[in-house]
């Protein structure tokens, strides 16, 4: 059975909180690994009313060190602390992260009773598991910040129709096709090519707080999901430009460009509250398939 991953929204606004959107935070869960993006005020109230339990996080990456991404951190810490935590806690960031982390730590004095490990990275691969992987890429945003992308890698998968139709025995042999051996049963020569195909690699994307880049587009390039702020809408292009943030149509485009499979527009300008489907309206209109991020949404794919 092939393992979901659910992303939970569990912040959308962008750098003042609103009454229906917290600060920024997102949660991607897949089998065991729960791995946060950013983690805005009130993070861990979200995390209650999404019903979710904040001592399942493995993995925090934070994409910079603005209030509104990084002002929930404290809590969040301190409350594991509480909780019983018992795992090592992964924290991952661009440049100047750790000793950020560290001032923090004395600031916020608390008994920490497990261990934090905390990675400055840049660009490419900084994590692999069995089953998927962590990528990286430099964005722009005055201070040093990242993009982060999940991918899950696809797994070999015996065809059953052909299985059923050759005659072959459950067991070690099928685990010698799906390894990309040939086989020899009874006699008969079997390929792995003829009975085994590859599930394709499921990607996430996630850009947060940036001008528009050359970067951004090979990176999320065929993303199952891309996950995108748009702070501003068109009209308001030069102040996104001046304040080194995207619009829902820069976002779009992107998307389009990229082939993604599916848009999802975060970190949404508290001004458009009240026009927020003229907004939706604006990136559709360049690629269909686009939603905006509600707070405690829960997607799976």
């Amino acid at each position: 059975m092939t393992s979901k991953i659910a992303l939970t929204f569990l912040g959308t606004g962008d750098q003042i909180p609103s009454r229906i959107r917290n600060h920024t935070s997102i949660l991607l869960s897949f089998n065991e690994e729960n791995i946060l993006f950013d983690c805005g005020e009130g993070t861990q109230r979200q995390f209650r009313k999404a019903d979710l339990n904040p001592c399942k996080i493995t993995r925090i990456l934070i994409s910079h060190w603005h209030g509104d991404h990084v002002l929930g951190l404290p809590g969040i810490l301190s409350t594991l602390a509480s909780s019983g935590y018992s795992k090592t806690l992964f924290i991952y960031g661009p440049k100047g992260i750790k000793e950020k982390i560290k001032k923090t730590l004395e600031v916020f004095s608390f008994y920490k009773n497990y261990e934090i490990k905390i990675e400055e990275i840049s660009q490419g691969i900084f994590y692999e598991g069995k089953n998927f992987y962590l990528e990286a890429e430099e964005m722009e945003h005055g201070i040093p910040a990242l993009a982060y992308s999940f991918t899950e890698k696809g797994n070999s998968r015996i065809d059953k129709e052909k299985l059923e139709k050759s005659g072959l025995p459950e067991g070690p042999i099928l685990q010698k096709l799906k390894s990309g051996e040939d086989v020899t049963y009874k006699g008969k020569k079997f390929k792995s090519k003829d009975l085994v195909y590859k599930e394709e690699n499921k990607k996430i994307s996630i850009v947060l707080d940036t001008k528009l880049n050359k970067r951004i587009l090979p990176f999320v390039k065929d993303s199952n999901i891309f996950v995108c702020e748009g702070t501003y809408s068109e009209d308001l292009k030069k102040e996104a430009e001046e304040r080194m943030h995207m619009t829902v149509s820069q976002a779009a485009d992107v998307a389009k460009k990229g082939k993604v499979k599916k848009l999802i527009i975060t970190h949404i300008g508290s001004r458009y509250s009240k026009n927020i489907k003229e907004l939706l309206s604006e990136a559709k209109n360049i690629f269909p398939e686009t939603t905006f991020a509600r707070d405690l949404d829960k997607i799976e794919i």
